[in-house]
């Protein structure tokens, strides 16, 4: 089912004790709008709860309330009038789906990979962020919101736009930001600690860099890190936008070892839409920057992703029949 902004309201007015989630391998917009609806819906009187099933990179922590994120436990049986499921679809929230069987869902995403399979969805695939809707949400429910709460809303808004350098900034998002600042959010404070990277990590580019390969005439260019590479970084934040800006290059992605037949991928793109790639692989995103994980081993898993870039680009190459 297809909801409005209005149902929405109505549905989390109607309930009294409501689960909020978000995916695994949490960015700035899932954890940001999740501790910002928390906010807004105990300011009416809901009893909330947060559950993300996944560890959180570290320059997230200093988000207000991060300490109130759950991780739900091992044959949890968790009790609510409501799931709500923020900035992905229902099969990405890993165990926190066992854990809530049987919630009514409803699920709010800006995602256009979104089928809405098995719950009731509210999309707005023009949303630069989950956040930007999570703040139209407030002014529907006649929310005002907190520096607090503005705060995580600015850090997902500013996250998914690249700091309003990516072709999702509209300008609601910089009306949205705009409003934001005068709930007194710090700009300043939120950019410099989602910039910070410890010296694990940077050392962890410098290697990851020398994985760097160019294909399909330079369109494409990928990062590669395998298994031993995998045990020396923390994290992998921000490595993918030290490629993707090279001259000529339209699709740059990561492919990550995780485990012995587990990889993870990103890309990003200047013209092809890798939420296309994502999706046939098993996972999605946006059209700019989307990501899958791939169930081979690592050299597979390489050949898998390159495979389907190279389509992709011959795709887009193509003259139009019309």
């Amino acid at each position: 089912m297809q909801l409005t902004l209005k149902d929405v309201a109505k549905r989390l007015k109607a309930a009294k004790k409501i689960i909020i989630t978000s995916h695994v391998i949490p960015d700035g917009d899932a954890v940001g709008s999740s501790l910002a609806l928390r906010r807004m819906l105990v300011s009416l009187g809901k009893e909330v709860r947060v559950f993300i099933d996944d560890s959180i990179r570290k320059n997230l922590e200093t988000l207000p309330d991060f300490d109130l994120i759950e991780r739900p436990m091992l044959e949890e049986k968790l009790d609510a009038d409501l799931l709500v499921i923020l900035d992905t679809q229902l099969d990405r929230i890993g165990q926190v789906r066992q854990a809530a069987e049987g919630i009514p869902i409803i699920n709010i995403d800006h995602h256009v990979t979104n089928e809405g399979k098995d719950v009731d969805l509210y999309l707005e695939e023009n949303a630069a962020a989950t956040c930007e809707i999570i703040y139209e949400l407030s002014k529907v429910l006649k929310v005002e919101l907190d520096r607090e709460a503005a705060t995580c809303l600015y850090t997902g808004i500013a996250t998914d736009t690249g700091f309003f350098n990516y072709s999702n900034t509209r300008p609601s998002t910089l009306r949205a930001a705009a409003a934001l600042l005068e709930a007194g959010v710090k700009p300043n404070e939120i950019s410099e600690q989602i910039e910070k990277k410890s010296l694990t990590d940077v050392m962890g580019e410098i290697e990851t860099l020398q994985t760097t390969k160019v294909f399909f005439e330079g369109k494409a260019v990928g990062l590669f890190i395998d298994g031993e590479l995998s045990k020396r970084i923390d994290s992998t934040e921000g490595f993918i936008d030290l490629v993707r800006i090279i001259d000529g290059v339209d699709v740059a992605f990561l492919v990550h070892c995780k485990a012995e037949n587990f990889c993870r991928v990103s890309m990003r793109s200047k013209n092809v839409d890798v939420s296309k790639i994502a999706h046939k692989l098993g996972g999605g995103g946006h059209v700019r920057a989307a990501g899958c994980s791939i169930a081979a081993p690592f050299e597979e898993a390489k050949m898998i992703v390159i495979h389907a870039i190279g389509e992709a680009l011959n795709e887009h190459l193509q003259p139009s029949n019309a």
